[in-house]
């Protein structure tokens, strides 16, 4: 065993890893039985301080939209559940589809602090709960962010593996046929695990997430907070498509490392041996505001969230690229209805939708 813990009510080694137990992580375009949001605590640090209103309203928004396809199940103090279920409701959520669980967090993005769910062949959902440091220590307190994904596998009475390593889910894609998509400037970042290889971080991948192959691209876009998650630059859209960010731009700082990611992506087999249909969607327009932290806000059309019958794409005020963008996504999902949310007072602290959300599958 590769320093794999699994938790079935009292806390044991495993003798087998999860992969060995025959979980893995489904892709998520796979059935979904909710979606997982952490809500905005009331921490002046965040958006400025001055953008509280703006930001729970957003969030009552895109509670409404999933609620609408399936159950959304929010993290947040027992404290403001009252307050969380009046927003939704006057955002016309489905009540019936709105779950709140008293577990207190630190920030909003469950993406990389919440549970990443594994599933077995007989359709049994497992969490692994992987360590969390804010992206390398960037933004504390994160105890409460790094409690999470064991509350949640205690409030919904499931085993719980450890991945024993710094992970965020933000940082991983796969396509349900063994292939892993990421970053080394995340993974490999001695801001992470200093102590560990290559081939030692691969390890626990394939052991815990039940992938058998990792694809590397090299790096991310400009004022990325994460150091350049994979949700920000390729997705998945099946087993062998891949959407990939692109910046026509050449004066652009985005425009090299996007080219060189692009380039990478072009040399990826799939299982089968055959190259990826790589679909290019450029970046927006920089988005800027005066004074902020991040010089260049890390806005990005792949940061899109699937839903069972929907996917929720993050739009940014630029009608004429909003809608390209838009186009290119329905395209890859002409099943699903495509709903615009826009994200331009969100990407100010550096993520959209699919970095607030995680899936949990059916």
């Amino acid at each position: 065993m590769v320093g794999i813990e699994v938790c079935l009510g009292k806390r044991e080694a495993a003798e087998m890893t999860p992969a060995q137990s025959g979980y893995a992580m489904p892709p998520e375009w796979s059935p979904q039985s909710a979606i997982w949001l952490s809500w905005p605590v009331d921490d002046p640090r965040h958006w400025g301080g001055e953008k509280r209103d703006i930001i729970h309203t957003k969030f009552a928004e895109i509670a409404a939209a999933i609620s609408h396809t399936q159950t959304v199940r929010i993290n947040a103090p027992g404290a403001s559940h009252e307050n969380i279920a009046t927003a939704c409701n006057r955002a016309k959520a489905d009540p019936a589809h709105l779950e709140l669980y008293d577990h207190p967090n630190n920030d909003v993005w469950c993406r990389d602090h919440g549970p990443i769910f594994v599933k077995n062949a007989a359709g049994k959902i497992a969490v692994t709960d992987w360590e969390f440091n804010a992206w390398g220590g960037k933004f504390g307190p994160w105890d409460l962010d790094n409690a999470i994904p064991e509350r949640i596998a205690a409030a919904l009475g499931l085993p719980i593996f450890k991945g024993g390593m710094i992970l965020e889910g933000g940082a991983i894609e796969v396509n349900g046929r063994g292939q892993l998509l990421t970053t080394e400037a995340v993974l490999l970042n001695p801001n992470r695990n200093p102590h560990l290889s290559r081939e030692e971080t691969e390890q626990k991948l394939r052991d815990t997430l039940g992938v058998s192959e990792i694809l590397w691209l090299r790096q991310g876009i400009e004022g990325d907070d994460t150091d350049g998650h994979i949700d920000d630059l390729a997705r998945f859209t099946n087993e062998d498509t891949i959407l990939a960010c692109q910046e026509p731009d050449t004066s652009s700082p985005n425009h090299a490392p996007l080219a060189d990611n692009t380039d990478r992506l072009k040399h990826f087999l799939t299982p089968a041996g055959r190259t990826y249909e790589i679909l290019p969607i450029h970046l927006p327009q920089a988005c800027e505001i005066p004074g902020w932290r991040l010089p260049v806000l890390p806005a990005s059309y792949v940061n899109f969230l699937i839903l069972n019958h929907a996917v929720l794409v993050p739009t940014f005020r630029q009608r004429k690229n909003d809608d390209r963008a838009l186009g290119i996504i329905a395209e890859q999902f002409p099943d699903r209805e495509i709903i615009a949310i826009d994200c331009l007072d969100l990407v100010q602290e550096g993520g959209t939708l699919h970095c607030i959300s995680q899936q949990q599958p059916a």
